[in-house]
């Protein structure tokens, strides 16, 4: 495709509506650049030039969308920092934040009115914070970053680690979204996309913003607030603009069809692509949406796996336009083991996998084939420059063969098979053991919260997890509990800690954060309710 700014600055017919927390506010996608223009000059007189790192807070606000183009009008590089993710304590935030400024050197932290004000001492003594509508106006001439030199830094809000700062190219960030449309068969001028996704994540940037704006199609951008209060609004609003092209998370995509309870949406759905990534796919997750929607016109088909990440700037594979998603029965003993073995779907051990599709056009991932699990290796021409500020980091992810991407995988008939994390790997009695196939299992029993379960190694196998609702008989939870993970993966738990709603620390698109997880269980700083040992000698 051409470059990325001869298409976001080029002839817009298409409008963007942003949610303001009352209603939907509309603007041509012109409008929102001629704003960015003027917004880049007053950016200018606050010291942001070519060169300079911009620390940003983006929140989905109609200011930040225009924010994103003001700073790279004026020259400067976008440093998206994490959002708090759940759980994290407003100290805690503000430490993180404070860190992260210093690492990139920015001048200048930006963000929403709401938010600038609540910035703490500790991070304004380190920086000037500074509302997008506070930039002021004026006129400069557009120098945004060449082809080839640092355009946006994505900061992870860091599931399984620190976070780590991608660094994007206009090249790469192009190759992308050329990508996208590719992969998706999206048609400009029959599109709508709908999308309440954080433009912290790289989903939600440049998946759901920027690629609508580039090829000129109407966006629906609703906040992950409003989605949080009400699951049901992704579907709403979907159905109200007759949304065509959607993203969203496994753990959404549960919350939105559990939140649906049988209630018809105002309209029929129009949409025929609803990308679903960000974390491994389930099945249960799918056919969930199927059931829930498929009265209003969801089928199975327009529910399209996919799998990515930061460091390719978003997606490596998606399902083809169309296809329906391929489940894989296997047996889940052999594959906490790393091994792919084919299983009788009704067997105890048991566990289903989705496909998440064939390679992006140009992208190259090295898998090993059936029967093995292993990282997975790739080269795109989307792929990050490295991490900011972390060259050891950056050697020994970016090598010579390619992307070391630190997920576990395999393929099947030509289909990559995304697993899960080597971090979600622990060692157990020589064993190597993948603790999702675990959790995926205790997400089935009656009183837990799907997708707030963790298996941590701390010395001992502990499970932490947060109950749908009190009165259960904690000790038979337990001891269910410890019955799936030997059923499902041939490993005993020490111990279950029950937790408060909400205590599972996580992402803000829903995924665990296994390292602060770890770190407050070992300071004893979870909400717990309960601790229940399950050691035979206990």
């Amino acid at each position: 495709m051409d470059s990325l700014w001869d298409h976001v600055l080029g002839a817009r017919h298409g409008r963007l509506h942003c949610w303001t927390g009352q209603g939907f506010v509309t603007a041509g996608w012109d409008e929102v650049a001629a704003d960015a223009r003027a917004m880049a000059g007053g950016l200018r007189r606050l010291g942001v030039r070519p060169g300079v790192h911009v620390a940003a807070v983006l929140t989905n606000s109609p200011q930040a969308v225009r924010g994103v183009l003001a700073v790279w009008l004026a020259g400067g590089t976008v440093v998206s920092l994490p959002v708090p993710a759940r759980g994290m304590s407003p100290d805690e935030y503000a430490g993180q934040i404070a860190t992260l400024v210093e690492l990139v050197g920015s001048p200048l932290l930006l963000t929403d009115g709401e938010t600038a004000g609540t910035i703490p001492e500790k991070v304004r003594a380190r920086v000037r914070a500074t509302a997008w509508d506070s930039v002021g106006a004026g006129t400069v001439p557009a120098r945004p970053p060449g082809d080839d030199e640092p355009a946006f830094v994505q900061f992870s809000s860091g599931s399984t680690d620190r976070p780590k700062g991608c660094v994007l190219t206009p090249r790469a960030i192009a190759a992308q979204l050329g990508m996208i449309r590719e992969m998706t068969g999206a048609v400009p001028g029959r599109e709508t996309v709908v999308s309440w996704l954080p433009l912290s994540h790289d989903m939600g940037m440049f998946g759901c913003l920027m690629f609508p704006w580039a090829f000129d199609m109407p966006l629906v951008l609703s906040t992950p607030q409003r989605f949080g209060f009400g699951p049901r609004s992704w579907f709403a609003d979907l159905a109200e603009f007759g949304g065509t092209m959607t993203a969203g998370t496994n753990t959404a995509l549960r919350l939105a069809a559990r939140a649906q309870r049988g209630r018809p949406l105002a309209r029929r759905l129009a949409v025929r692509t609803a990308i679903v990534g960000a974390e491994r796919v389930e099945r249960e997750a799918l056919l969930a949406a199927v059931d829930a929607f498929g009265p209003s016109g969801l089928a199975l088909r327009d529910l399209v796996p996919a799998y990515g990440m930061a460091e390719a700037t978003l997606a490596v594979s998606a399902t083809a336009p169309g296809a329906e998603p391929r489940f894989l029965p296997v047996d889940g003993i052999e594959l906490a083991d790393g091994k792919v073995v084919p299983a009788d779907p009704d067997a105890p051990a048991a566990s289903w996998l989705v496909g998440c599709g064939t390679p992006c056009p140009g992208v190259e991932v090295a898998a090993p084939p059936d029967g093995t699990v292993d990282e997975l290796v790739l080269r795109s021409p989307s792929l990050a420059d490295g991490y900011h500020g972390d060259p050891g980091l950056t050697r020994s992810r970016f090598t010579a063969d390619g992307f070391r991407t630190g997920d576990l995988g395999f393929r099947h008939d030509g289909e990559l098979f995304p697993v899960g994390r080597l971090d979600d790997v622990i060692s157990v009695g020589g064993r190597n053991v993948n603790t999702r196939e675990i959790e995926l299992a205790v997400d089935g029993l009656a009183p837990i919260r799907p997708g707030c379960s963790a298996v941590l190694d701390v010395g001992r196998l502990v499970l932490v997890t947060e109950l749908r609702k009190h009165g259960a008989d904690l000790r038979a939870v337990a001891g269910a509990a410890g019955a799936v993970a030997m059923a499902k993966a041939g490993i005993a738990l020490h111990e279950c800690v029950f937790l408060s709603r909400g205590a599972v620390p996580k992402t803000p698109s829903g995924k665990i954060q296994r390292y602060r997880a770890r770190q407050l269980l070992l300071a004893e700083e979870l909400p717990t309710i309960a601790t229940i040992s399950l050691d035979s000698t206990a």
